[in-house]
């Protein structure tokens, strides 16, 4: 049976949902997965990462984010050390804006670590000299704020959580590893699909945005995030709906049609089958 971290070990009591965990140096640890989500940066040494059936080496630079569930583990540590964030995605109160519309977030939050493939040497997000420190200075700041924990360090938590998500996302675009560049057209496309919610998923427009043929561009879509696009597009417009459930007191057909359903009891059949709840009982609960 697998080890699997909880949040009440790993966050502070009063429920904020960023942490972060310095390990300097990281050591042995045995196969775990967790409960949240956990954005990795290295920041030195080396070691071999494994995840399920693959591994890969790390170095200093390496940036990845583990999802709830991963079962994972460092191997053949040699002095290495790094800063784990964790968070918990579902209850980060944060609008991303137009973050959505920058292809490297999607690339390093949403398709690496759904992948169910990848080439180890290739397929990692590294950060040169110059943007490890300015990453790291965020996490510094970031780690500040959740120690002192002084009035309003919710909020500055959170916008600092989030320029470190930002700042990533244009890294991640601007010198992508060989792998990490497909990963990026996919990300245009998943970023346009972001920008058309209301709208029909066109395969062939998204093929072209992502310079593929569509055969290529479904079959690596598929590889990604082990969905088609059009079973990701409804995922997202459910993710969108859940929150405007949660926030808003709109009515349940208003969010329907802002979401891009044309027809409100589809909507509410497509919603019960992906969260097990109607869109009414998703409320009260």
């Amino acid at each position: 049976m697998k080890r699997v971290l909880k949040v009440e070990d790993w966050f502070h009591p009063d429920g904020f949902p960023i942490s972060v965990v310095r390990r300097e140096p990281q050591g042995a640890f045995e196969p775990h997965a967790h409960e949240f989500a956990e954005l990795v940066i290295v920041m030195g040494g080396t070691c071999l990462h494994v995840s399920g059936q693959e591994s890969w080496e790390l170095t200093a630079g390496d940036v990845f984010v583990i999802n709830a569930d991963r079962e994972h583990e460092y191997r053949d540590l040699e002095n290495l050390r790094l800063v784990n964030i964790l968070y918990q995605p579902g209850q980060l109160k944060m609008r991303l804006l137009d973050l959505a519309s920058v292809a490297g977030y999607h690339a390093l939050f949403t398709l690496e670590p759904s992948r169910k493939t990848r080439q180890p040497t290739r397929g990692r997000m590294h950060l040169n000299s110059r943007e490890l420190v300015q990453a790291l200075e965020l996490v510094d700041q970031l780690h500040g704020e959740l120690e002192a924990r002084e009035p309003g360090f919710g909020f500055m938590a959170n916008a600092t959580f989030m320029q470190l998500i930002g700042q990533l996302s244009r890294f991640y675009g601007s010198n992508p590893s060989p792998d990490g560049k497909a990963l990026l057209r996919v990300g245009e496309a998943l970023s346009h699909l972001e920008r058309n919610i209301h709208n029909e998923v066109n395969l062939e427009e998204l093929a072209s945005i992502a310079n593929m043929s569509p055969r290529s561009f479904l079959r690596v879509f598929r590889s990604a995030t082990g969905n088609s696009p059009l079973a990701w597009m409804l995922g997202q417009r459910i993710n969108r709906a859940c929150m405007l459930l949660r926030n808003t007191d709109k009515p349940i057909t208003e969010i329907a049609f802002d979401i891009g359903f044309n027809d409100s009891n589809y909507f509410t059949r497509q919603f019960k089958k992906s969260t097990g709840f109607s869109p009414r009982e998703y409320r009260k609960r």
